[in-house]
């Protein structure tokens, strides 16, 4: 992920006009962590309204998705590293049951290859919801957290959600270079043409470090306004106003036993929000697609940013599980919620 710095001091300064949106519980501290139970194989209910979603069916695997962040965290700069990486995820998605297609690309002196898989909603007039995750690392870090945990969450995704019919269709995405300027997002967006069906779309970037401790969430200097909190023990949802809907899955999914969300709706995205726009949503904002971004905030957390200890072992597994099982949540949410994901009619 890129520098967050100004980005969040564009975060809190927009506070003043929007407030933060915050549903906290406290953290709880690192402890052992069992295997979830795998969701049924036997009939599954079809998720058919947001209020009686089936969450079940949607449980995620701890020792299934920490085993995908371990096999991920190494390296993924050079071509070779993220030849590697694709040939994990394609086998990985392709054991779940989907389909996967390369997307080649060359953008000026970049070429890379994008993975996107597609599951069929059951009506087509539901459209389509897209979660993706960027899978290539900066030069000299084995990108446990950036971004191997948001990756595996992706794949854990593909399995819960391979065999369970429900009215919009799911499409997956891993993005290739986005630590080189966002080049993989930026052209899976121009390569994707007109696409009315196309509903929104979930990034996941960052999803495995929280912190508990007094001041562990630091901010940049000189706030206008008192930071919502100086414990990293959140889970932050950025999307834009004109798409509420992405949000309020996700503050809808939050209870009590998982990761407390805070989410923000920007206004007036472009020019006058300049440093939001540092992730693989920055695309899908400027063709006027709805999109959110989920982090941990990076470097205002997370010590091993973009560092080599960026490892396995420095990650907090409960707190990335946790996130984890949130966003799978979410995403039920979006795949069965009737009606149209932007704001308004």
């Amino acid at each position: 992920m890129r520098k967050l710095g100004v980005v969040i001091l564009v975060l809190v300064t927009l506070v003043g006009v929007l407030g933060w949106h915050w549903f906290v519980q406290p953290l709880r501290p690192p402890s052992i962590i069992g295997q979830s139970s795998l969701a049924g194989t036997a009939a599954i209910a079809d998720l058919i309204a947001l209020e009686t979603t089936d969450f079940a069916a949607v449980q995620v695997n701890s020792s299934r998705l920490l085993a995908d962040v371990a096999a991920l965290s190494f390296i993924r700069h050079s071509p070779a590293e993220r030849d590697r990486a694709r040939q994990y995820i394609t086998t990985a998605l392709q054991q779940a049951g989907w389909t996967v297609q390369a997307q080649p690309y060359t953008d000026g002196s970049f070429s890379g290859i994008n993975l996107v898989a597609e599951r069929a909603g059951t009506d087509p007039s539901a459209g389509v919801l897209l979660l993706g995750a960027h899978y290539d690392s900066v030069e000299r870090s084995p990108g446990a957290d950036d971004n191997a945990t948001a990756v595996a969450t992706v794949l854990e995704a593909a399995r819960l959600f391979a065999n369970l019919p429900t009215p919009r269709t799911l499409q997956l995405a891993l993005f290739d270079q986005e630590e080189v300027g966002l080049v993989g997002s930026k052209q899976f967006v121009e390569q994707m043409g007109d696409r009315p069906s196309f509903s929104g779309a979930v990034i996941l970037e960052m999803l495995g470090y929280g912190c508990d401790q007094p001041g562990c969430q630091t901010y940049p200097d000189l706030l206008p306004i008192t930071p919502p909190t100086d414990r990293g023990n959140f889970i932050a949802v950025i999307g834009d106003q004109g798409h509420q809907p992405l949000i309020d899955a996700f503050s809808r999914s939050q209870t009590a036993d998982l990761t407390p969300v805070l989410t923000l709706a920007v206004p007036l995205l472009g020019p006058l929000t300049p440093d939001l726009l540092r992730s693989d949503h920055t695309p899908f904002w400027k063709r006027g697609i709805g999109a959110v971004m989920v982090t941990d905030t990076a470097n205002f957390r997370n010590p091993h940013y973009h560092q080599p200890s960026d490892t396995m072992e420095n990650l907090n597994r409960e707190f990335l599980l946790d996130t984890a099982q949130v966003v799978m949540r979410a995403i039920a949410r979006l795949l069965t919620q009737p009606g149209r994901l932007a704001t308004g009619r």
